[in-house]
This record gives structure tokens, C-alpha cells and sequence, in this order.
């Protein structure tokens, strides 16, 4: 039986560790948190931390595993990429490549050498040095961690004045310590966050989103929703097609799911970001049903080195839309009930995943780890589908009990 190794015990590791058993794979699952959902699922659990690429390359030599692979989890890319590497193991690419896709500052140092559309960006170890590049950036800016997602820790700052704070922020959701500060980009249209497939460094299935964010969320540069098909026009599509591919030859990449955004802004279409491994917020899993591709099967497949079925362009059925579920503006308290009025859910909810149950503590939406959970839905029509969503607040009930007793709805 042949071993595949999860890094990550999130409950987004669930559709692999079914896709792994479906093939007849052992799933090892692995970091320091030992409760995670995951772990419940797979067939062995190892407390190491995913971080350290050293500690997790020694548990896969001992377990002679055949396949790893990181899988919506940020933090565990790089030693994936590294354990892959060291013991001969399928991947998207090489751990050189993967410590340049995972660090925000190495990444647009790559894309402005090789000539890619590119916002003006610095990285930072030093959280002072900033101060002295006042005038270097067109103001305002966004900081970010250079190695985190789920825009964990990220703030767009008007003025300098705000600059030490932003960085504080930023150095608090890093693991390497490091940070970068670009200049803030007014998207035309919307963010796209989607989950293309290469083969043999091919672009064979690539989409695009709008992804929406909830100007009232305590973090409004959270992703709220994310729909399929994008409204972002055909030639820029067309445009960043052509240059995500022309991305992965001069990276040498090879097999596998990315999570890859992109945008426009002043007219002209950005690679925002790129990882080598399937996207959070279950982007992966809508796709299968908008699309009609299991990218999720076909990536266990390629981590394990069995054949890939057949992974192709197709079209999108219908108007999507993924809502990720969260608490309204500074609002916590004591989850009572997430509940959808019978109208909306029988007519368009297709898939519910809560990660809450009743009596949990829910906390502001500051990132995408304090999310509820995530809600399907599928249109008719783009209008069909805004003029329902622009009514959530109708339908959508979470009914919360704060510890003093006052019960909030949002």
C-alpha cells in the first residue's frame, strides 16, 4: 500500500484524505496539533512541525512514504517541496522554486526581473528600515507577512504615520520573520483567487474568479465569496493565461494544482500570487462541481506517481458562488445556530461545510482561520445570483449568545 504524507490537519485536508483512501492509500497526516480535524480521518498521525523541513524529512524517510503533498496549507509548501526533492518524489517544483513562490518579497523580485506586470514592492526583516523608503512607495500601501495566507495579517496604511503599527501586525502572522510593503492596487473589476493544473509544465485547466470581500469585516481584505464564472474581461484572461504559463516554464515546473491570484489594475493584468498546492476556502472542491474536474484526485495521483485521469479545459455550468461563512463587524459571542431560510437553500445552496457546532466561541472575521465554514451556491444567471447574495443578510442567520447573555444576530 502506498503512503502518502498530509502536511496540515485542517479540516480542508478531508476531500484528499477521502480522494487518498478512495485510491487505496495510506494517508499519514502531520504537525504539532495533535486535536486537529484531520487527524481523526487518516490513518496515522506525527506531531512535527510542519515548518521545520529537517524533522519532517526524517518521519518521511522512516515511514518510506511515496508521495507528500501540503494541500491548502501554506506553512508546510516548503518542506514539501524540500522532502520531495531530497527523497526523489513527484512535485509541482523544485524546492528552490517553491522557497521563491512562498516568500511575497522573493516572489516579486522574480516577477520584476523577468519582465512580469508587478506592483512596486520591498521585503523586510528589519521592522525599522521602512522609515527611511517613506517616499519610495506611492502611498497608500498594503503590508503584508512574506510568508503567510489567508491574509493573515495584512493592512493597507494611508499615511506613514501608520507604518510601525501595519509592521507590528505583519511580523505577528510571519514564520520567517520578514514582511514586504507594495503599493496598494485599485483593482477594475475584482480579485480572482482560483485553482489552475499544470502538466509537465502545461497550463491544461485554468479559471478565473471575481472574489468579493466584506468592506464591514473587521480584515476587509478577507476573502467573503468567491464566484465562477469571472467577469474580468476575455483578453486579460487571455493575457494572464499566457503569462502564468510563461511563469511555470521559467520555473521549471512540472506536475500539480496551484493556487494562483491575479488582478487588473490601471489596465494592466498581475500574477499577484502563486503556491504550489490547492487553495483554501474549498476552492478546488466548487470547481469539481462548476466544472467538472477533480483537480484534488488527479494532484493525490500525481503525489503518489499513479497515472492521471484526464485533466482538461472545460467550461463552467451555471454562476457559482462560495460564500465563506463569518461573524458580522466586532461581533463574538456563543454560536447558537447558522441557519438559511428554506426559500434560498432549496433553490440554490448546494453544499454546506460548517466548521463551528453549537456552543463554540466565534470571534471577529480578522482572516480566513476565523471563519464559520463555507456555503455553496449555484445560479441560473450573474444577476440571478447577485440580486440573491446582495439579500444575504435577509437569509442568512447566525445566531449568536454573547457570554454576558445578549444574543446577536449578524
Amino acid at each position: 500500500m502506498k503512503k502518502l504524507m498530509l502536511l496540515g490537519g485542517s479540516r480542508y485536508a478531508l476531500p484528499v484524505i477521502e480522494a487518498a483512501h478512495a485510491l487505496g492509500l495510506y494517508v499519514i497526516t502531520c504537525d504539532y496539533l495533535p486535536d486537529n480535524t484531520a487527524h481523526k480521518y487518516s490513518d496515522e498521525y506525527i506531531n512535527v512541525s510542519i515548518i521545520d523541513k529537517e524533522a519532517v524529512l526524517r518521519a518521511a524517510q522512516e515511514k518510506k512514504i511515496e508521495g507528500i503533498m501540503s494541500f491548502a496549507c501554506d506553512p508546510g509548501v516548503v518542506s514539501a517541496a524540500y522532502v520531495a526533492e531530497k527523497m526523489g518524489l513527484p512535485f509541482q517544483c523544485s524546492y528552490k522554486a517553491a522557497c521563491i513562490l512562498q516568500d511575497k518579497g522573493l516572489f516579486r523580485e522574480f516577477l520584476t526581473k523577468n519582465g512580469f506586470n508587478c506592483p512596486k514592492a520591498k521585503r523586510y526583516e528589519d521592522s525599522t528600515a521602512p522609515l527611511k523608503d517613506i517616499d519610495y512607495f506611492t502611498w497608500p500601501v498594503i503590508v503584508k507577512p512574506a510568508d503567510s495566507a489567508g491574509s493573515k495579517g495584512v493592512t493597507r496604511v494611508d499615511v506613514p504615520e501608520d507604518l510601525l503599527q501595519a509592521i507590528e501586525t505583519a511580523l505577528n502572522g510571519s514564520h520567517n520573520g520578514a514582511f514586504i510593503i507594495e503599493d496598494f492596487l485599485t483593482f477594475e473589476g475584482y480579485h480572482s483567487s482560483t485553482d489552475p493544473f499544470t502538466v509537465e509544465g502545461t497550463l491544461r485547466f485554468v479559471t478565473y474568479s471575481d472574489q468579493l470581500f466584506d468592506p464591514e469585516a473587521d480584515n476587509p481584505y478577507t476573502p467573503a465569496y468567491i464566484i465562477w464564472p469571472s467577469t474580468m474581461k476575455e483578453e486579460h484572461q487571455a493575457v494572464l493565461t499566457g503569462e502564468i504559463q510563461r511563469l511555470m516554464r521559467l520555473l521549471g515546473t512540472g506536475t500539480g494544482i496551484y493556487n494562483i491570484e491575479t488582478c487588473v489594475a490601471d489596465g494592466k493584468p498581475y500574477i499577484m500570487e502563486v503556491s504550489p498546492r490547492g487553495g483554501g476556502c474549498k476552492i478546488a472542491e466548487l470547481q469539481k462541481l462548476a466544472y467538472g474536474t477533480d483537480l484534488i484526485e488527479a494532484e493525490v495521483r500525481k503525489a503518489v506517481g499513479l497515472p492521471i485521469s484526464d485533466v482538461r479545459q472545460t467550461e463552467c455550468s451555471g454562476y457559482w458562488c462560495e460564500m465563506v461563512v463569518h461573524a458580522g463587524p466586532g461581533q463574538s459571542g456563543i454560536l447558537k445556530a447558522v441557519t438559511v431560510d428554506a426559500e434560498v437553500a432549496e433553490k440554490y445552496l448546494k453544499v454546506t461545510d460548517l466548521c463551528v457546532k453549537e456552543g463554540d466561541y466565534i470571534r471577529p472575521f480578522t482572516g480566513a482561520n476565523m471563519a464559520l465554514g463555507d456555503m455553496f451556491f449555484r445560479f441560473d444567471s450573474r444577476e440571478e445570483l447577485e440580486n440573491v447574495m446582495s439579500r444575504q443578510k435577509e437569509w442568512l442567520h447566525i445566531d449568536l449568545d454573547e457570554p454576558g447573555g445578549q444574543r446577536l444576530f449578524c
